[in-house]
């Protein structure tokens, strides 16, 4: 099992981590008390910066032969801790939400405690599959539309949510086929 390195914990990309992770509260705070456009653009504004933030960390790691155990684990975890932090505040405006929401804790907690048992076996998923990946930024760019046009129509954020929510079970019926494989490989292995 890999360990993360302590020396790791303070690369420049790392702290970019760190950064959107400290800017997740700081969002939720202007947008929940929004009361006017202004504050629901200063929301975004910070949305944003994040969002830029994460595009170069990775660049930044793989340029400066920064990339770490730490880092791998840490990106990820801003990306899901910001979608659910999205997620909620959408959910204060539009309650539908709430149903992604919960299927997000499903599919995730599902991940997490996969990840957790193949990484006991010494195995892992080779980075993130493609449908994961389309999961992702289906559900970023849905969540940053809700977000940044907060006077959308409450039908066509009801909309945007189903579809969502249909990439997002989609994606956890094809994660649950792949960790059934890796589970049979085990099996033929032994």
């Amino acid at each position: 099992m890999k360990r993360f390195n302590k020396k790791d914990i303070f690369t420049i990309p790392n702290m970019i981590g760190y950064l959107r992770i400290l800017l997740i509260p700081v969002f939720c705070w202007i947008y929940i008390r929004a009361d006017s456009g202004r504050d629901y653009m200063i929301a975004t504004g910070v949305v944003l910066f994040s969002s830029f933030t994460d595009l170069f960390d990775g660049m930044i790691a793989r340029k400066f032969n920064q990339v770490t155990e730490l880092g791998k684990v840490l990106d990820p975890v801003a990306d899901k801790l910001t979608h659910a932090a999205l997620a909620v505040c959408l959910a204060v405006r539009y309650p539908f939400m709430w149903a992604l929401i919960a299927l997000m804790a499903v599919k995730e907690g599902f991940m997490g405690i996969m990840g957790i048992y193949f990484l006991k076996q010494d195995k892992m998923l080779n980075g993130a599959m493609w449908f994961g990946k389309i999961c992702t930024a289906t559900l970023f760019a849905g969540l940053c539309v809700l977000f940044f046009f907060y006077q959308i129509p409450k039908a066509a954020a009801n909309s945007i949510i189903a579809v969502m929510m249909a990439v997002m079970l989609i994606t956890f019926l094809m994660y649950i086929s792949v960790y059934h494989k890796m589970i049979d490989e085990m099996k033929d292995e032994k």
